[in-house]
């Protein structure tokens, strides 16, 4: 815990002063999210959920995820024009797992009537927790990479103000002035932005793929304002809406509602459960066209988790990022243990392990969203039920990882004020852009710190598990 937490922690009285400011100052600065109860109006809305207090993240930790994440942007953007090895790596997925599998088939069919699109959109977010080894030092291990739908990058522009005050109203000004300024919003409008300008045409909208439900729209609203604020036109449309006034032009030039689309910037799309036959067709068309997709669909298949357990195998990297050995061991240094659980001696022997010891590993399935992975007693039924079965390669196996808990308040709407065992999860996000084989633009955007009490093992702020957190640097 950051060196004078303990004191408020423990100081009821101050806790409840500073949580009602707090959340008067998450509603004024618009950390908002509608409500599950009216997910597509905007005339209820409440705070989204946050942590009282900031985190402790260690400095060095925090400097070294930053200084590794251009190094992912060219990773992830190998890896999305090495066809070879994705269909190598994904080969026995697409046999168990339908949804990739339908991604996959439509990656090939685009290959094969040829690219239409010449500039590249990524916007990913790379996802680490802080390892604690017995010796009690704390290690960066990857959790994850993003690649499609990276969300909070808008209201996590905005939680590190509520935190400045809080620390205030708490008596504690000189570590208030050293959270650090984060704008991830504007950071991935900046690659929009020049993904937009690298299209050509001054008259083409920005079109956000949004959910039916729409819950987050505060989060979208602050990226899709900076447009605005440059002055590039955005529309907000759904895989329906796609379906039924989308089409193509004769140079493959996207059209919705007559209105030519330069980039297609994809806040949908990464869950099974909302495609139907019209939203694959939908999903074909849009990655037929010219317009710059973030992600193209090679992208996202890019940050499946098969490939993430592809790549930790000795000698990938540098068959993806030859000629580049710093940036091989700078991505290398945060990994954590990932195991194959494909049919053969290797996978058996994997699975085996992990059913007698359980508590040692994650059992992670092919989808992003939180809320998917297994642990413990769960893995081991889940594992136990599919160990000789050709389902288990659909899974990869990881190492748990552990953290170090801190006490701090989880600040949600109509819940009580106690204070709770916490870990919290550091995203960095990554945006670059591709026009043929230059990348003309490639930085790290900002941040995302999640927190959430111990006794969840899965899950994130969409899911309703964690709350969005500022790192205080130690």
């Amino acid at each position: 815990m950051a060196a004078g937490w303990q004191d408020v922690v423990r100081d009821a009285a101050a806790v409840r002063e500073a949580a009602a400011v707090a959340v008067d100052a998450a509603l004024l600065a618009g950390v908002l999210m509608r409500t599950g109860e009216q997910p597509n109006a905007s005339d209820v809305v409440n705070y989204a959920p946050f942590t009282l207090l900031p985190s402790a993240v260690p400095r060095a930790l925090f400097e070294q995820a930053y200084a590794v994440q251009q190094d992912f942007n060219l990773l992830v953007d190998a890896v999305s024009q090495n066809k070879e090895f994705l269909e190598q790596t994904l080969a026995s997925t697409i046999k168990v797992d339908d949804f990739t599998a339908r991604l996959f088939r439509i990656y090939m069919q685009v290959l094969e009537e040829g690219l239409a699109q010449t500039v590249f959109l990524g916007i990913n977010r790379s996802d680490y927790m802080f390892d604690c080894g017995l010796d009690g030092t704390a290690a960066l291990r990857q959790i994850e990479i993003n690649t499609i739908a990276a969300s909070f990058g808008g209201l996590t522009s905005r939680t590190a103000d509520v935190h400045r005050l809080v620390l205030k109203v708490l008596g504690k000004t000189e570590e208030a002035s050293h959270l650090l300024p984060n704008n991830p919003a504007k950071g991935l409008a900046l690659g929009i932005a020049k993904a937009w300008e690298l299209y050509g045409s001054q008259r083409a909208v920005v079109m956000f793929l949004v959910e039916e439900v729409q819950r987050n729209i505060f989060d979208q609203r602050c990226v899709e304002n900076e447009l605005w604020n440059r002055n590039i036109r955005v529309v907000r449309k759904r895989f329906r809406d796609v379906f039924e006034q989308g089409s193509l032009d004769a140079s493959r030039r996207l059209y919705m509602d007559g209105q030519e689309v330069a980039v297609v910037y994809y806040r949908e799309g990464y869950v099974p459960q909302i495609y139907d036959q019209q939203n694959w067709e939908a999903r074909l068309l849009l990655e037929r066209s010219r317009a710059v997709k973030c992600p193209d669909i090679a992208t996202q298949l890019a940050g499946t988790k098969k490939v993430q357990q592809e790549l930790s195998r000795p000698g990938t990297l540098e068959k993806l990022l030859p000629g580049r050995p710093e940036a091989i061991a700078r991505i290398r240094a945060t990994f954590a243990g990932l195991y194959s659980l494909d049919e053969g001696e290797e996978g058996d022997r994997i699975a085996a392990t992990a059913i007698a010891d359980p508590d040692r590993f994650v059992l992670k399935p092919q989808r992003e969203g939180g809320g998917n992975n297994l642990y413990g007693e769960e893995l081991r039924e889940v594992l136990e039920k599919i160990k000789d079965n050709p389902e288990r390669t659909s899974y990869i196996l990881m190492d748990k990882i552990r953290p170090q808990p801190a006490l701090n308040y989880l600040l949600r709407a109509h819940s009580p004020l106690q204070v709770s065992e916490c870990i919290s999860e550091l995203g960095i996000f990554g945006v670059y852009v591709r026009q043929g084989q230059e990348l003309v633009l490639s930085q790290a955007a900002g941040h995302l710190l999640r927190t959430k009490a111990i006794e969840h093992a899965d899950g994130g702020v969409a899911a309703g598990v964690a709350v969005l957190d500022t790192p205080y640097l130690v």
